[in-house]
């Protein structure tokens, strides 16, 4: 058989329906054998950064690795923004690249290219992948493809790589000699004594809560923490990859926490006695840079399935256990030592902090130009059941982050560690591809992301995806025009259009790629009904929200603030009042 036909037979074994890549010369065979296949499609794409992403949106929306292809040189580097993006954000992703035939290949010779597009992506890749490996042998085909899968999908997920070059793609192989990769039994260890310290810090504590992080998501974990929070009556806060872990319309649910994290659930997280962190990576976007003030009047339970994410890390006062989210949960929902005696007046003082500082009371109080809010509360409102929100970054990121109500069987898919502008268009696409287009998605972006992805609109009319883009135009990169008003006494540059910065015009676009336009307005932000047609009507559409120029996210932690005094920030007595520990 030749070994590009394997290797599709091989990614039909596995169930992979699709694969997006972009084409090339070192990458024909392979492109050639997939077209060949009645089982696996493929999506060609109009920038292989597309094709990363759009990967990591299957994987993040099925059962099934993502996998994307390029050819050698310029589309290997390509994708290292959405292969970057995959290993920061825990992502199981399949990257295939073509490579210059083995006899062109400079191997260890000192000289900087031999073949026409030869690249080193092996090399420049191993820092942002589990695994990464050129095949220039046929027999180990099966192996490394073995191992590939195997290390994307075991323990911390992530990315990889596989570097073929062309005389192997098309090379003959007998599959009945192929090597296998021998899967290694994961047996991991329950700690039976760390889990007895952790009951009794439960029992003894009388401000708990539950942190839950990305890593509920990526080990399966959702039922298991809502069993757990519903059965002792535990408050769940989340990270920003965390949304979508735990149903937001839920009693025990207090918010968002973080630099941008809803003001009720960064004060109820600073009064805690006892934070059980799950799968999140507790980084200064979620403490905040003043780290001695982070819980500092009790203790952090860290859960975790990354042992150096336990070892490297400079937050003192934590009880640390090394396991899968999953696993752990079910230890807890299964026991039957746990008491939590002690909460009744926790519990009460939550109800009043979320009801005094909500983030609708923030948008009220706080926030002069109200229609990014309100138009991302429309979007919770009038989401379907399974609605998928595929989240850019910028200030529509945060809009999103603080005022969507995320429910279950809903979807909530942003970009943490790597945070590529571009990135909401082309995870739509791979989420929508993965469930053959059957489900809802809201793709939210401001006018800088939507502008680096508009490659991506060719494929959502080319194949009539479902995916409603909305972007918040404020004809500015507003993120960092906050960031420049906040430090650099209003200095802009490259932000906005007297610096540098401009928009297209996105009717105009919209009609170039044949998808639906629709503009809203403050005028038109009254008219409920006719924004509900338009939100919730069949088929692709662009829709463009005329923010003005002044926009800002509200609450913002400032630097070496602790987390609870957020700006715009409370009247000192307010605050002292709202808090149960002293002030920092």
């Amino acid at each position: 058989m030749k070994l590009s036909d394997y290797i599709v037979s091989y990614l039909v074994e596995k169930k992979i329906a699709l694969v997006f890549g972009y084409i090339g010369g070192a990458i024909t065979h392979i492109v050639d054998s997939i077209t060949r296949s009645s089982s696996l499609q493929y999506v060609q794409v109009y920038h292989e950064q597309t094709a990363a992403i759009a990967a990591e949106g299957v994987s993040r929306n099925s059962s099934s690795i993502g996998v994307a292809i390029a050819t050698s040189g310029p589309g290997a580097t390509n994708l290292i923004t959405g292969i970057a993006d995959a290993y920061f954000d825990s992502i199981p992703t399949l990257f295939i690249t073509g490579q210059v035939n083995t006899y062109e290949y400079k191997y260890s010779k000192p000289i900087r290219q031999q073949g026409f597009q030869e690249t080193d992506i092996v090399s420049i890749v191993k820092p942002i992948t589990k695994y990464a490996k050129m095949i220039d042998r046929p027999e180990i085909i099966r192996y490394e493809l073995d191992k590939a899968i195997y290390l994307a999908n075991h323990g911390r997920k992530g990315p990889v790589l596989l570097d073929i070059p062309m005389d192997i793609q098309r090379s003959e192989i007998d599959i009945n000699n192929l090597k296998k990769f021998a899967f290694k039994k994961d047996i991991q260890k329950i700690g039976r004594n760390k889990i007895n310290h952790i009951i009794k810090l439960l029992n003894n504590a009388k401000r708990p809560m539950i942190l839950c992080g990305g890593g509920i998501i990526s080990s399966d974990a959702k039922e298991e923490l809502l069993s757990f929070a519903d059965k002792y009556e535990l408050p769940v806060a989340v990270t920003l990859m965390g949304k979508g872990a735990f149903p937001e319309d839920n009693k025990n649910f207090v918010g968002f926490i973080g630099s941008y994290g809803n003001r009720c659930a960064n004060m109820i997280l600073a009064n805690s006695d006892l934070l059980i962190s799950i799968g999140a990576r507790l980084d200064t976007r979620q403490t905040g840079t003043s780290l001695k003030s982070f819980i500092r009047s009790g203790k952090i339970i860290r859960i975790d399935i990354d042992k150096n994410e336990l070892l490297y890390h400079r937050l003192k006062n934590v009880f640390k256990l090394l396991i899968d989210a999953k696993q752990f949960l079910q230890i807890m929902n299964n026991n039957n030592k746990i008491r939590m005696n002690n909460i009744l007046n926790w519990i009460d003082y939550i109800k009043g902090i979320k009801n005094n500082f909500s983030q609708e009371k923030e948008v009220s109080l706080n926030i002069p130009n109200k229609l990014p809010y309100q138009i991302i509360k429309l979007l919770s409102d009038f989401s379907s059941s399974n609605q998928i929100f595929t989240i850019d970054i910028g200030q529509n990121q945060m809009f999103s982050a603080q005022m969507l109500k995320i429910k279950k069987g809903q979807k909530f898919f942003t970009s943490g560690g790597m945070a590529p502008m571009g990135y909401a268009l082309p995870i739509a696409i791979g989420a929508s591809f993965a469930n053959n287009k059957s489900e809802n998605i809201f793709a939210i972006t401001g006018d800088g992301g939507f502008h680096i992805a508009t490659q991506s609109l060719m494929l959502i009319s080319q194949y009539n995806l479902p995916i409603k883009v909305i972007v918040l135009n404020n004809q500015s990169l507003g993120m960092i025009v906050q960031f420049q008003d906040l430090y650099f006494e209003k200095r802009m540059g490259g932000t906005t259009k007297e610096s540098g910065y401009c928009v297209p015009d996105i009717a105009g676009i919209s009609a170039a790629y044949q998808i639906k336009y629709y503009q809203i307005t403050e005028a038109m932000i009254q008219d409920v009904p006719t924004i509900k047609k338009i939100l919730t009507e069949t088929g692709p559409s662009i829709i463009e929200v005329i923010l003005g120029t002044n926009t800002s996210v509200f609450p913002k932690l400032e630097v070496n603030t602790p987390l609870e005094d957020v700006s715009p920030k409370l009247d000192r007595d307010e605050l002292k009042k709202s808090m149960l520990i002293d002030l920092y």
